[in-house]
């Protein structure tokens, strides 16, 4: 009898102490929720003051959410290097924009602006070598975690996704087979992030 009322006085007790690591984890994932919420509206403000030509507040709204993100959403990349575009910044929308490209490819929303603004990026930078010496301070997408989206898959920047790369020599084509994609010219997201950062290793 004593047992039995001892485990009816300390059931709750027991209810309570089980619930409490689901109850903090459910906690910090609201938390987490909340937390990339606010990021979001940070980026959608970048974006915002961008249109309205504030590229100095757009750059610090995007740049807040490039610090602050865990993983760098593509349409983060199309953004941060269009504004560095009107910022001059163009090494690092040049950057910033081919990243934008190679993740979302002609399936991207915004693909076809991205690839006029890279054009105009990448002659703005040749032009700028020309006749500037001084550099401005860049944020390079190496420095980042970059998410590769649903799929967690990229087609392989090196070799555009032919398992192949083909470089011109003074006698003819010169072929060869890719080193770092899978037989079907993918990357894994993992993988991707390694490429960009010079750390994946040849197979």
């Amino acid at each position: 009898m004593k047992r039995f009322l001892l485990l009816f006085l300390f059931a709750p007790l027991l209810a309570f102490a089980q619930s409490t690591p689901e109850k903090i984890k459910e906690y910090q994932l609201q938390q987490e929720q909340y937390r990339k919420t606010q990021l979001l509206r940070e980026i959608d403000s970048g974006k915002y003051y961008m249109e309205m030509g504030e590229y100095a507040l757009a750059d610090k709204k995007l740049k807040y959410a490039l610090d602050n993100i865990k993983s760098v959403p593509s349409d983060l990349t199309y953004f941060f290097g269009k504004n560095s575009y009107f910022l001059g910044k163009f090494k690092q929308s040049v950057d910033w924009l081919t990243k934008y490209v190679q993740l979302k490819g002609t399936s991207g929303q915004y693909y076809e602006d991205a690839v006029i603004v890279l054009q105009k990026a990448e002659n703005a930078l040749i032009a700028s070598r020309k006749t500037d010496t001084s550099q401005l301070a860049e944020v390079l997408s190496r420095n980042y975690e970059i998410d590769c989206g649903p799929t967690g898959k990229v087609i392989c920047p090196v070799c555009k996704g032919n398992t192949v790369i083909i470089k011109t020599g003074i006698f003819g084509n010169n072929y060869k087979s890719c080193t770092f994609c899978d037989k079907h010219g993918m990357l894994t997201c993992e993988e991707y992030n390694k490429l960009i950062r010079g750390e994946l290793a040849e197979h």
